[in-house]
């Protein structure tokens, strides 16, 4: 075990944004991001939410009523479908289904292994059928790097559902099928330039296992959850909050993915977004659930902060949609 404490002599997050003469507030929320819960059939070591096979929170069918309900309401222009492993949850067809008439851009995110795992070839067909834009997460092309990060094999059943999605036509020019590849670092160093790793992958996949895809997005590991334990048994977690916290870029905050989003827990609450799902910080001073919204949160409204935000603002920032600044 590393001898690494919390308790960094640094600014927070809070204070750093002041001195910069910033603040952050909800502008017009376009996006409702659902975090259908933490059952997954991995173990990932940089995991924000420590999701897993054993894990029992996952969003009931009586939930996802209430968020097809709420996204009738608000009428927003993307929904965006998270977890853990959305496609391993009962009922994640009705939750599909019935989102994507109610939003012009649906996400489904996915490890890619927990379709192969389970031979869930229905669930891509679905989201053939309602054009729903697949978010993938590749953090490595070496077997190696993959192994330790999400276990023995996984690269190699990644890739096979790469290619089992592109014959469907995901990633493929014309198709209208789009496919995203999210890439994070395999330790506690920020991620390299995104428009790097697009032009790596790009090539390496084509070149040797015949794979396209449309875009690649990059993101920093964010200090929660099992990351947060890694770093801290490791003794990296000082440091590796010092590198966040000194690469601070202002340039990145008038993009932040929580100021135009909503995130709703798998238990139906209302958060600012997924990691502060994981660090259990929820929208406004109380407990919030999502019945209770008629739409998004209102413009100029406060947006919770903790230390983990500075993942987000350092470098080019990361976000669930990438990079935040050039």
């Amino acid at each position: 075990m590393g001898t690494d404490k919390p308790g960094l002599d640094m600014d927070t997050f809070s204070t750093t944004l002041l001195k910069h003469g910033l603040s952050l507030h909800h502008d017009v929320t376009e996006t409702l991001q659902v975090n259908v819960g933490k059952l997954c059939n991995m173990a990932c070591r940089h995991c924000h939410h420590e999701a897993g096979p054993d894990c029992s929170e996952i969003m009931s069918r009586d939930t996802m009523e209430e968020v097809v309900a709420y996204a009738r309401r608000a009428r927003f222009k993307t929904v965006d479908i998270t977890g853990g492993a959305p496609e391993l949850v009962p009922h994640i067809e009705y939750l599909v289904g019935n989102l994507a008439p109610l939003a012009p851009r649906v996400l489904f995110r996915t490890n890619l292994t927990a379709m192969w795992d389970h031979r869930r070839d229905w669930l891509p067909q679905l989201l053939k059928m309602h054009r729903v834009e697949l978010v993938a997460s590749l953090p490595s092309l070496n077997a190696g790097q993959a192994a330790s990060q999400r276990g023995t094999g996984t690269l190699e059943k990644s890739l096979a559902m790469l290619r089992f999605l592109n014959e469907l036509g995901f990633g493929r020019e014309g198709s209208g099928l789009l496919l995203q590849l999210i890439v994070n670092p395999s330790g506690a160093f920020l991620p390299p330039g995104q428009r790097q790793q697009e032009i790596k992958f790009r090539h390496d996949l084509h070149r040797k296992e015949g794979i396209v895809f449309n875009d690649l997005l990059t993101i920093a590991n964010v200090p929660l959850g099992r990351f947060r334990r890694w770093l801290e048994s490791s003794g990296n977690f000082s440091g590796y909050m010092e590198k966040l916290s000194s690469s601070f870029n202002p340039a990145t905050v008038p993009n932040l993915m929580c100021r135009s989003q909503v995130t709703v827990s798998w238990d139906g609450y209302v958060h600012d977004c997924d990691f502060n799902v994981a660090d259990g910080l929820w929208h406004g001073p109380h407990r919030l659930h999502i019945s209770s919204m008629p739409g998004g949160p209102i413009p100029g409204a406060p947006i919770a902060t903790g230390e983990h935000c500075f993942a987000c603002t350092a470098g080019a920032g990361s976000s669930c949609g990438g990079a935040l600044a050039a």
